[in-house]
């Protein structure tokens, strides 16, 4: 991986400019420029590659395409801007979605600033939904979400299956659907990217479909949807060898996750150094709920601050995929989640909702609900194994209130919380939780290490429950606040080895 990054870096360095007012672009906000702009990919391409400079202006444009060997540069000052009109951007036929900048199947290419990429955000959204009420556009998604369902909103940029990659110092901004996807591609680096995408709904900050050897560093998103999303749309496919380091996240969902979407796998990734804030739902989620492989994650160095859930953990079975106890029945092997590190944590929790006042905040959930604790949640015939947590500090608010909801924790009580197998993996969806700093269900070998959970305010839960868990280990475990005359831990149905 490092050979092909370097080799990249090494073809940039060398790569001649071309500008694109020489084939013909504007840059001045209303003339459309795309013409100009995929001719001189083309020509560039074809003539032995080279960089795309877009200087001093605004590069107003529908769907683009980046071929072998072309990077496109923005200057500081400079703005590829997305057009307005719906129409304006195409379905690429191989990725069956629509984007402002497209790659399938190209090699040696790169989005580098120090300038900026703008969609067409809301008003394509609003765009697309005229065009529905006139039944130029048929959706069923729309009626039940007054937008149109995200194939059918373009991103800011989609590559599939491209190889030597780099986006650096670039800024996007304002799609109308997720930021950013790359799918199938490999040796990627991302580094000092900024992505503002808090604007409409589905803003994700960065999609990484089944991609490998990836490094991505020194990068800022603020999004509406996921911020740093890993997903995987192949059941013979996975993202692995994966390094996000020293990057910040602002989510109204969930600041790192891998899933929802989770067929093939995720396996061999390390996340150093986070800074997480104002986030609505988790700070680190990791699911499996379509029958994906999950092994060999590390998690060192994470700050959460603000944000609702700390740390959830998910087997799900939400597509049906097969019975947990037949092995042949799955589309692909068995699927699993072990060997998950996470080590080095602060987080703190808020009482009130965490991303209160920007633009698109997370839905209000349904009540009742207490403030929900962090998660590892496996399934019946689908166990989450080896987890470990080192040198971890969570600050929960409290004040939960027994006669606004109440989960208890007698085994009558624990017997009866659903398992939710089929609904879509998030910590709010079973509304109370019996603990409040820690749930853990059918699961095998976790080990707590140098922890502290403080609670802030008066709760009536015990500090952490376990339910149906094998090797369950705490050394150096400190809990403070914990109510008179509660546990501090609940072991039900578990052992230490």
């Amino acid at each position: 991986m490092v050979f092909a990054l370097l080799s990249l870096g090494s073809f940039l360095l060398m790569a001649k400019d071309y500008n694109a007012r020489d084939f013909g672009a504007v840059g001045n906000g209303v003339t459309m420029d795309t013409r100009s702009i995929q001719y001189a990919i083309d020509y560039i391409c074809e003539n032995g590659g080279g960089r795309l400079v877009l200087s001093d202006g605004t590069f107003l444009s529908g769907s683009i395409w980046l071929k072998d060997n072309v990077t496109l540069h923005v200057e500081r000052g400079a703005v590829l801007q997305g057009s307005y009109r719906y129409w304006d951007y195409k379905v690429d036929p191989a990725i069956n979605w629509m984007a402002l900048v497209f790659a399938v199947d190209a090699g040696n290419i790169g989005i580098t600033g120090p300038g900026t990429i703008r969609g067409g955000g809301m008003r394509v959204g609003e765009d697309s939904t005229k065009y529905w009420h006139y039944g130029q556009i048929i959706d069923d998604h729309l009626p039940h979400c007054d937008f149109l369902n995200e194939r059918m909103r373009p991103c800011n940029v989609y590559f599939l299956r491209c190889d030597n990659v780099t986006i650096k110092d670039i800024t996007f901004t304002e799609p109308t659907c997720w930021n950013q996807t790359y799918d199938l591609c490999t040796n990627m680096l991302f580094e000092n990217m900024i992505v503002d995408a808090n604007v409409f709904s589905n803003n994700d900050g960065i999609d990484l479909v089944d991609c490998q050897n990836v490094v991505m560093r020194k990068c800022f998103i603020n999004s509406e949807d996921d911020a740093f999303c890993l997903k995987s749309h192949h059941v013979y496919s996975c993202c692995r060898n994966i390094l996000i380091e020293d990057c910040r996240a602002r989510s109204s969902a969930s600041a790192v996750k891998f899933g929802t979407a989770s067929f093939g796998g995720f396996k061999d990734i390390t996340i150093r150094n986070m800074y997480v804030y104002d986030t609505y739902r988790s700070a680190l989620t990791i699911a499996s709920v379509d029958g994906a492989q999950i092994e060999n994650i590390l998690v060192d160095g994470l700050i959460s601050i603000n944000t609702g859930n700390p740390i959830f953990f998910r087997f799900g079975n939400r597509n049906a995929i097969a019975d947990p106890n037949t092995d042949s029945q799955y589309i692909h092997s068995r699927p699993y989640i072990k060997g998950i590190t996470v080590r080095n944590m602060y987080a703190e929790v808020p009482f009130s909702k965490a991303d209160k006042g920007y633009p698109f905040e997370g839905p209000h959930q349904e009540m009742p609900r207490n403030v929900c604790p962090s998660s590892i949640l496996g399934i019946p015939g689908l166990r989450i194994e080896d987890v470990s947590f080192e040198n971890i500090e969570i600050v929960y608010p409290g004040y939960a209130d027994k006669e606004f909801a109440c989960r208890g924790y007698s085994p009558a009580e624990l017997e009866a919380i659903p398992e939710k197998e089929t609904v879509y993996p998030e910590f709010c969806n079973w509304q109370e939780m019996p603990a409040w700093a820690f749930y853990i269900r059918h699961a095998d070998n976790v080990s707590f290490t140098n922890v502290k959970f403080r609670l802030d305010g008066p709760d009536y839960r015990p500090a952490i429950v376990t339910d149906d868990v094998k090797g369950f280990k705490t050394k150096r475990i400190e809990i403070v606040g914990n109510a008179e005359g509660i546990p501090e831990i609940v072991r039900y149905k578990t052992s230490r080895k």
